[in-house]
């Protein structure tokens, strides 16, 4: 299922490494960010490293235990392997055949995870609006709940002061909507009263929903009144049809219909206040999209009460407009509105802001006459109004698919799922537990502990920091190897040791033991002039080196001594990786698009399948358009559809491990490269560059050489390629080119 949001973390690293993080702190993001750093919330986009794995709808629906611990398994696996270079996932069924990891090690591993689940988890992407989202719901839960202590405290007196300021000489004119037209939409009797309201009787349906439509005078309006009324026919009399006299308002839609138009706005709601709120049952419910949440007016019954709904943005009013307001009340019971009627105003929304009856008593009163209560009254009021007005101006939270505890097998929870227990399975089979386990890591490794001592009753975040803490630590011997040996991998192609997630028995022997140790000591301490953890120090000392800048040209003598490179006499010639060639092409075509992050671009077509994994058409897909000109980090990839052309040069299948890349050559990648889309595409694209550019063939052929190759061809290069393009055309001589042994490969 294709993961919209999933690529926040992609950025996440990306920035990362051009901050040069160093590389414990990059492993505490990605394993705990929420613990290590609550302030900077721009990081929680780092722990869609635990959600990058696969996720097994059909298991989790059908055997849902084995799910969990085969989802733990995949995150085990990759935190071992990525960062300790371990096979601690082989000790699932027994103790590990090769290496010192006993079973008991595997499942304490699991139990770290055993409070995460996957899903899209809501983070704010500046802190600053972190900072100022906390303030202000403080504030709001310091008003839902009178704390005294927070709302009378002399740091909130401005707020109330500007507040009561700002409502002096300020009387709110509300205009009645004449309602035309009024349904209900589960059989109700509505009727009309000479007073313009609406009262309901006959059959008391379970749920409802009122849809009154008005025709407003022509002009602006800022906040739509809804007035429920008491009335001696409704039961405790009213407002509510229910029989204790309550109503429950689920929520309220709010639509403008323009003269000459079939298609209505909608129009937003701001934020919602009420003179009377239920404990529980407040009129932001009404607004929160939740069928389970309503307005509610218990205990005070048998009297009127009203609501206001600020509008997000003043509506201007044209003749004839027609204004249809949706009363939603579907929480069940037969809590229906009993008698109600509608109103407008264009004065400030926080003038027009609903004001309950003991706060208008108050401010009767002179200041310094008010009771301690009265204060106390008018204060939660005014910095309600405030602390929900200055949380609706915020950008909206963003999100990323990540670990989170509100997620449990895929379904978001309102509450954290919990941990859960964690069993040693015998011979790995979920029908013989044998034993509960705590979380831990490896026993083999002496200088650290093997199992975390928690506090009872720990958050499961507690969890991740402690191995996040054991995995960083500066005496774990695995980590810094781990990560010196892959960054030496990029850049040679090998790494000193060639199984770059498996430094066990079944393991590579590294070629260079002294040489790791040294690179790994450099990586973790630094060297006095940079900063501990620096991986750009990490590359700065291999770049530099006598051995990078070696040739790649071959010796018979040292051939015939080392065939493979181990002692690395020579540079290693190696081939142009997918993404590499694929930018490499759209560089040469000069349409690369160097544009830094965003959400992935989809080089294809779907249309649906017939599970939720839709049909996938690579084919279908306008290479013309603007946003393929994207590098490839940026496209979006389909976990066991592969794209021919990136397949073809070895990109690895995601829904595995891929600690190295095959380096094939093949009939079928020469096809490939020969006839795809985006070969031929951007063949003709150069093509018509140069073309535009340089009229003489010769010219041409230089020109090209000079793209491809950054060199001038030799007379005899010049001479073959002018004859080609004479022969055949620039687009085919382009063809030819990015087919070419030294176009692919980096001597």
């Amino acid at each position: 299922v294709f993961r919209p949001n999933a690529w926040r973390f992609r950025d996440y690293v990306i920035n990362a490494f051009n901050n040069d993080t160093p590389w414990a702190e990059f492993i505490r993001q990605q394993l705990a960010a929420d613990v290590f750093y609550p302030d900077q919330s721009n990081l929680i986009s780092a722990l869609g490293y635990l959600g990058a794995g696969p996720f097994d709808s059909s298991t989790a629906g059908t055997a849902p235990i084995t799910f969990d611990y085969m989802d733990r398994d995949d995150q085990v696996t990759q935190v071992m392997a990525a960062f300790v270079s371990t096979t601690a996932n082989c000790a699932r069924c027994h103790a590990h055949k090769f290496d010192p990891i006993t079973q008991e090690d595997y499942y304490a591993l699991q139990a770290v995870f055993a409070g995460v689940g996957k899903g899209d988890r809501e983070y704010d992407a500046d802190p600053e609006t972190l900072r100022l989202r906390r303030h202000w719901q403080h504030l709001l839960s310091a008003a839902n709940s009178n704390n005294a202590e927070v709302l009378l405290a002399p740091e909130q007196a401005p707020l109330v002061v500007a507040w009561e300021q700002e409502r002096k000489g300020a009387e709110v004119q509300w205009v009645d909507l004449p309602i035309d037209l009024f349904l209900s939409s589960d059989g109700a009797d509505l009727e009309r009263l000479d007073d313009g309201s609406i009262r309901a009787g006959g059959t008391r349906p379970d749920v409802d929903t009122y849809t009154l439509t008005t025709v407003p005078k022509p002009g602006s309006i800022t906040a739509v009144r809804v007035d429920v009324l008491a009335d001696e026919t409704l039961p405790m009399q009213g407002p509510g049809r229910q029989d204790n006299g309550n109503l429950h308002l689920s929520e309220v839609e709010i639509q403008l219909f323009r003269p000459n138009s079939n298609t209505p706005e909608r129009l937003a709601i701001a934020q919602a206040t009420a003179d009377f709120n239920q404990t529980g049952w407040t009129i932001s419910h009404a607004l929160d999209k939740d069928l389970k949440t309503a307005w509610g007016i218990y205990p005070e019954v048998g009297k009127s009460h009203y609501a206001v709904f600020e509008l997000a943005e003043t509506v201007e009013i044209t003749p004839g407009s027609q204004l249809v307001v949706m009363l939603k009340q579907l929480h069940g019971g037969g809590h229906l509105i009993g008698r109600c009627k509608l109103s407008a105003t264009s004065a400030p929304p926080a003038q027009a802001a609903a004001v309950p009856a003991s706060v208008t008593q108050a401010l009767a009163i002179p200041g310094p006459e008010r009771s301690t209560e009265q204060q106390l009254a008018i204060a939660a009021h005014a910095i309600k109004l405030r602390a929900t007005a200055e949380l609706a101006r915020l950008p909206a939270p963003v999100q990323v698919y990540a670990a989170s505890p509100f997620f449990n097998r895929g379904a978001k929870q309102d509450a954290p799922r919990g941990i859960k227990e964690v069993q040693l399975l015998t011979r790995g089979d979920i029908n013989r537990p044998a034993g509960l386990v705590t979380p831990g890591a490896l026993s083999a490794i002496a200088a650290l502990p093997a199992r975390f001592q928690l506090s009872e009753g720990h958050d499961e975040s507690q969890r991740r920091v402690a191995l996040a803490e054991w995995i960083a630590h500066h005496d774990n011997p695995l980590t810094w190897r781990s990560i010196a040996n892959r960054v030496w991998q990029f850049h040679f192609g090998e790494g000193i040791c060639d199984t770059p997630s498996d430094f066990g028995r079944m393991g590579g022997v590294p070629s260079h033991p002294e040489l790791l140790d040294w690179l790994a000591c450099e990586l973790r301490d630094g060297d006095g002039s940079t900063p501990a953890g620096s991986l750009k120090h990490l590359h700065r000392l291999i770049l530099t080196s006598q051995t990078y800048q070696q040739s790649s040209a071959s010796r018979p003598d040292a051939e015939a001594m080392d065939g493979d490179n181990r002692l690395l006499w020579r540079a290693n010639r190696q081939r142009l990786d997918a993404e590499s060639f694929y930018d490499s092409v759209l560089k040469v075509s000069g349409r690369l698009d160097l544009t830094m992050g965003g959400p992935g671009i989809e080089h294809f077509t779907t249309s649906p399948g017939q599970q939720t994994t839709p049909k996938v058409h690579y084919d279908q897909y306008d290479w013309a358009r603007p946003d393929a000109a994207r590098r490839a980090i940026y496209r979006v990839v389909w976990r066991g559809i592969p794209e021919p052309l990136f397949e073809s040069l070895d990109f690895p299948d995601l829904g595995l491990l891929a600690p190295d890349r095959s380096n094939s050559i093949s009939a079928l990648q020469s096809l490939t490269l020969w006839n795809h889309p985006f070969v031929l595409h951007h063949s003709n694209v150069t093509a018509e560059q140069i073309a535009e550019q340089f009229s003489p063939p010769a010219e041409q052929a230089k020109e090209l050489y000079r793209r491809m190759f950054q060199r001038q061809p030799t007379d005899e290069e010049r001479s073959a390629l002018e004859e080609y393009i004479i022969n055949h055309g620039l687009a085919a001589a382009v063809r030819v080119l990015l087919n070419s042994n030294e176009f692919l490969f980096i001597n």
